[in-house]
């Protein structure tokens, strides 16, 4: 099943996408138990929004090996943590756009895993029962700014800086994913799933034991190798196969 959120009159309404199609939803896909109001739209014609309302995005810095070297480090022996705020939070088809004062802009395409209830002390065999599904994630990050300031706050929470989308699936294997990044159609970043240093079952069950999982709540995963800057005019495309393609222009 494929969800996502669309906006309808100016108003953001939760749907199901089925065959080219909208089937939208009495409320959000969190329940156990999906509700539809009767109303159907081409897909064509919908504008996209973030397929979640994360409280919290969680993110796994260093998950691929050759990443964490090229930022000057070894692989690190545990999943290391830092948060995005929902602040953040940017639609498919979204602008990118850094404060005057970054001078390095960078792009970090990831799989991202969306929460469907509350998990605490999630053991890492029953995953598959708090995961409402995967999407496309862009970790933007000022990298001057993250250098600077010695820690990742400032550097990876600005407005805007965590585009998501285009939907949300629950048909993919997230051990074994391929994931590409293309900056203005050409790849800068390919990776695989199956390179994670902390799989996804790991990572639910690492995280929940020190914090809550709220629904909607968001774990990106980690970015391949390959990192780099984008500049205005750009256009940053994060393609996961299974899931789609999240595209973003650099304003």
């Amino acid at each position: 099943m494929r969800y996502v959120r669309v906006s309808v009159n100016g108003a953001p309404r939760w749907g199901v996408v089925r065959e080219g199609e909208v089937l939208t939803l009495r409320g959000d896909p969190y329940g156990e138990q999906l509700v539809y109001d009767g109303e159907v739209f081409p897909l064509a014609q919908c504008a996209l929004l973030a397929p979640c309302t994360p409280g919290k995005i969680v993110c796994v810095g260093k998950n691929y090996a050759e990443h964490a070297r090229e930022l000057g480090s070894e692989p690190p022996g545990f999943p290391v943590l830092f948060l995005k705020g929902p602040n953040t939070l940017n639609h498919p088809e979204g602008t990118l756009h850094a404060p005057a004062f970054v001078t390095r802009l960078d792009y970090e395409g990831e799989l991202a895993v969306v929460i469907r209830r509350r998990a605490k002390d999630v053991r890492a065999e029953h995953f598959a029962d708090y995961v409402l599904g995967y999407t496309c994630l862009n970790d933007v990050t000022a990298r001057d700014i993250q250098q600077h300031d010695g820690q990742w706050t400032r550097g990876k929470s600005m407005d805007g800086f965590c585009p998501i989308g285009p939907w949300v699936t629950d048909e993919v294997d997230p051990g074994h994913l391929s994931l590409e990044t293309r900056l203005n159609g050409r790849v800068v970043q390919r990776g695989n799933t199956e390179q994670f240093l902390t799989d996804v079952p790991a990572l639910l069950e690492f995280i929940t034991a020190a914090m809550t999982l709220e629904p909607g709540d968001v774990v990106a995963t980690g970015t391949p190798a390959g990192i780099g800057p984008m500049a205005p005019g750009d256009v940053v495309e994060v393609d996961i196969a299974g899931i789609g393609v999240l595209k973003n222009r650099v304003i």
